[in-house]
């Protein structure tokens, strides 16, 4: 038996005894885990807002340990290694999966929403969606935000971003600092924006070229500057609201690119002259697509910095006061970690 962090409904959340997971497939691995990040997918389970989720639920998308066991047809990884864990679980035979885009396959289960999750003393996964860091260039604990710098890598492919573009973030939280600091790995300019001064310190601290306290400045005076009156070439989307998207297109250059990451359901007022007129090309991103190298990469490099990212560490046992502080003091926190 181990411990699990389960949900068994909105605010209800405990830690439980449950089989421990056995390898009876020869592509399965069984990993100790060392830590997991909460996200605000996490939060939404607990507090009843996530409307994908079922219950009850081990939670936990972004989560990493060490192989204590593999099946007998595993051949890239090896027990001992450290390794993150990649969520995403597609069909491979969708339209989606077979044109590359798996996703957002018609039949996607992220794993800790759809299916039980990454929070719990061992998790089994596929070889597949286990991939090796090494263990000389980053903090372990960090292997749990490879997926939330996954999520920036992914937005970055969307919105085309490359080495000269200015680039709009909206939002700096995890999503958009992991965002932000890809596309200046990339040779981008970028500039963030929030409601909270400690958040946009934080953001500067960890690459942005610019930030806008969007309540304390014209957010449309600050771009024709940073533009020199042409717009913004490409605005990722991580505030999520229906003005959020109202405003981008307002913000966007002609031809230029918006990525949403937004899952909310409520619709913007857009008319479609907004598209139109500027011809600009308007994308979602969700999840990533095989993004994990490409973050592993960055990071033994030292070219993201999760080690900023990372503000609040709770050991698993304390899982409701960590959620409690996501949920209660989002001016100081960036990424809770829990660790087991």
């Amino acid at each position: 038996m181990m411990k699990a962090i389960i949900v068994n409904k909105p605010f209800e959340v405990e830690i439980k005894e449950v089989p421990k997971p056995e390898i009876n497939d020869g592509n399965d691995i069984i990993i100790k885990v060392l830590a997991g990040g909460i996200c605000g997918s996490d939060v939404g389970i607990y507090n009843g807002t996530n409307s994908l989720a079922t219950y009850p639920r081990i939670i936990g998308h972004e989560f990493g340990g060490i192989i204590e066991a593999v099946g007998d047809r595993v051949t890239n990884v090896k027990v001992g290694d450290l390794v993150a864990v990649d969520n995403v679980n597609s069909c491979g035979r969708c339209y989606a999966c077979l044109t590359g885009h798996h996703n957002v396959c018609s039949t996607v289960e992220v794993t800790g929403v759809h299916r039980d999750g990454g929070f719990a003393e061992y998790v089994k996964t596929t070889e597949e969606n286990a991939y090796k860091v090494n263990k000389d260039h980053i903090n372990p604990f960090h292997v749990a935000l490879v997926e939330p710098y996954s999520i920036g890598v992914e937005a970055n492919e969307r919105g085309r971003i490359t080495k000269g573009d200015k680039v709009l973030v909206m939002g700096s939280g995890p999503i958009g600092i992991a965002v932000m600091q890809v596309a200046k790995s990339r040779g981008a300019e970028v500039m963030m924006t929030d409601l909270v001064n400690t958040r946009l310190e934080r953001a500067m601290d960890m690459g942005a070229d610019k930030v806008v306290n969007v309540l304390e400045e014209s957010l449309t005076d600050v771009v024709s500057e940073f533009t020199n009156g042409e717009g913004l070439p490409v605005i990722v989307d991580s505030v999520c609201t229906p003005r959020s998207l109202e405003e981008a297109l307002e913000l966007v250059s002609p031809a230029g690119r918006i990525v949403s990451l937004g899952t909310g359901n409520k619709p913007s007022a857009i008319p479609q002259v907004a598209f139109t007129k500027k011809g600009v090309d308007v994308v979602g991103s969700r999840l990533n697509n095989y993004r994990f190298p490409h973050v592993i990469e960055l990071l033994e490099s030292g070219a993201i910095t999760p080690e900023k990212m990372h503000t609040h560490t709770f050991e698993f046992t304390d899982v409701k006061e960590a959620l409690e502080e996501v949920m209660n003091n989002k001016d100081a926190v960036c990424k809770v970690v829990l660790t087991f």
